[in-house]
Formats: C-alpha cells, sequence, structure tokens
C-alpha cells in the first residue's frame, strides 16, 4: 500500500463521503421511529389475513421487530443507492477512469507498481464502505434512543453487525475493483458492477416476495446480510465466509489480470 496514495484518494473523496455519511446518519434514523410508532399496527394487519406474509418483508427486513427494522434499514433502495456511490461508483472508477482520462501513465511512471496500487485502492474502498455503514448504524442507534426503543437493541452485537454490513458491500467494491482493474474504459466497468449489484439484489427480492423463487436467494451475496440473526446473536459464521470468499476471489483475479496487461494508449 502506498501512504501518498491513499492520503491523497481520502482528500479527493472527503467532501463525497461526508454527504453519504450524513444522508446514511438521517437515514438510519428512520426506521427505528416507524417500527415504534406503527409496528405493532402493520402486525395486527398483517395477522388479520388481509396481506400475504412475504409482501410485508424486504429480504430479512421488516417493521414488525427492532432488529427487523435496522435489517431493512440495510437492504432498503435508499441504503443500497448511497452505500454504492463507493461500494460501487468509486470501486469501478478507480482504474478504468484513471485509464479512460490517460492519467493511469502518469501515476504508474512514479515508483508505484500496480499491486501496490491496486492495494491502496482496495483498502480506500473498504474503509469509505466502513465510515458509511457506520454513519448508518449510528443513526439506527440515535434513533433508537429517540424513539425509546433502545432496551431492545443488542448493542454488543453492533460490531458484528457493522462487520457483516462491510463485507457486503465490501465484496460490491471488491468486484468493482476487478472491473475497473480489467477495462480501459470506465462504462464497461461500472456497468459489470452495477449488473452484479443489481442481479443479486433482485435475486434476494424476488425470492423473499414469491414462495416459489425462494431457491434464489442463495446465489445473492445480500442473503448473506443477517442482521436479524447477528442481532439475536444467531449469526452463522458461513455467511461471513461467504461475503469473504468473494473478496479474496475478486481480489486474486485484479492482482492477476491488472500486472498482466498492455495499457494501450487512449483513444
Amino acid at each position: 500500500m502506498n501512504g501518498p496514495l491513499f492520503r491523497h484518494t481520502w482528500r479527493l473523496q472527503r467532501i463525497k463521503l461526508a454527504l453519504v455519511s450524513l444522508a446514511l446518519l438521517i437515514w438510519g434514523c428512520l426506521p427505528p421511529f416507524i417500527y415504534a410508532r406503527f409496528g405493532s399496527q402493520f402486525k395486527a394487519l398483517l395477522e388479520s389475513g388481509i396481506f400475504p406474509q412475504e409482501f410485508a418483508r424486504l429480504g430479512s427486513g421488516d417493521i414488525f421487530s427492532l432488529s427487523g427494522a435496522i435489517a431493512l434499514s440495510l437492504i432498503h433502495p435508499i441504503a443500497l443507492i448511497l452505500t454504492s456511490v463507493f461500494a460501487v461508483g468509486f470501486s469501478a472508477a478507480a482504474i478504468a477512469g484513471e485509464r479512460q482520462r490517460g492519467t493511469l501513465e502518469v501515476v504508474l511512471a512514479r515508483p508505484l507498481g500496480r499491486r501496490a496500487f491496486y492495494f491502496t485502492l482496495l483498502v480506500a474502498s473498504f474503509g469509505f464502505v466502513g465510515v458509511a455503514i457506520m454513519a448508518l448504524l449510528a443513526g439506527t442507534v440515535g434513533g433508537s434512543i429517540v424513539a425509546g426503543v433502545l432496551a431492545e437493541f443488542p448493542l454488543r452485537q453492533l460490531p458484528l453487525l457493522w462487520l457483516n454490513a462491510v463485507l457486503l458491500f465490501g465484496s460490491f467494491a471488491a468486484i468493482g475493483l476487478a472491473a475497473s482493474a480489467s477495462f480501459d474504459r470506465l462504462t464497461p466497468a461500472l456497468g459489470w458492477t452495477i449488473g452484479v449489484v443489481v442481479v443479486m439484489y433482485v435475486l434476494e427480492v424476488l425470492g423473499s416476495l414469491w414462495p416459489d423463487a425462494e431457491f434464489l436467494q442463495p446465489y445473492s451475496l445480500f442473503h448473506y446480510l443477517k442482521p436479524k440473526a447477528v442481532l439475536t446473536g444467531a449469526a452463522e459464521p458461513f455467511d461471513f465466509a461467504v461475503l469473504a470468499g468473494v473478496i479474496v476471489t475478486a481480489m486474486g483475479w485484479a492482482v492477476t489480470v491488472f500486472p498482466r496487461r498492455d495499457l494501450a494508449a487512449p483513444i
């Protein structure tokens, strides 16, 4: 890893990171309020049989318990879009964007190897994702305090929940960097990364809403983010291992392909 490049990357992204973190902090406050105010009413409505039970869930999230509301806050499209600013946008553009602008050769002309360049950007990506998830969970804790439901929040499990979420969005960041290292243009790198995230999300949501499609969920990385299980102390090491395995695989691809690529002159 290269220290000057790492610090420069953080300087360039600091305003964007602050804005995204603030938005996630505000978003994290809302689900505890919704649970405290409407959770019991929605539960009674569901138990009445007016709506199918599948319609009350989004992945593993719901509003009938605080843990379900927290799960919902992590996988809701709002959280996904905000977190993807770095997990998808930054990672996919980190190398391919430099190549497209014709500045990658300038960076690599310095005493900086390709693997060091890649690992610096990877660590920065995980740092951005970690801060974003921390802001979201901080908002959740703050919202729980104000809503008066903090007693239902097992705070001791918060670090493990943070790790689970970082591994999920970090896996997308690793995939994005692998795609970025594989292409000379931003469009295909970004397209492949967004495509992976969208397909994974559709598989998880479709499987949670449609019982006949439930078999699709294990093929989605979102299926291995288990906030409810983590908060209740029932987390499975296998879920963490799957996400870590995807990260290692993407890293292996990137460190194999990127050093061997010829950097043709930009058009």
